[in-house]
């Protein structure tokens, strides 16, 4: 029963990772963060308080989990690349 509890996990993790390389392709920095005002547009009104940076960012990786579990919940196919997230309306 360990291993069925912990295969969806894994495939989510896998999932995260896979479209955070493909968001490295596209964008030296987050393409959330307003560089002029220094805030991050997932979080509406914070400032970034890592310039930017998105490799190991807390927000953005909550915000691609999230995203998983929408296509998830509607049955629909998982993006394989970053625009294909930025592009697809949930």
């Amino acid at each position: 029963m360990d291993k069925q509890e912990k295969k969806p996990v894994d495939e989510k993790q896998k999932w995260v990772n896979r479209i955070l390389k493909s968001a490295k392709q596209y964008h030296k920095i987050c393409p959330y963060f307003d560089k002029r005002t220094k805030m991050c547009f997932i979080t509406l009104g914070t400032k970034c308080d890592r310039e930017g940076k998105f490799d190991t960012c807390p927000v953005f990786k909550s915000f691609l989990e999230k995203k998983y579990d929408d296509y998830k919940a509607k049955n629909q196919p998982l993006p394989l690349d970053f625009s294909d997230v930025v592009a697809t309306p949930l």
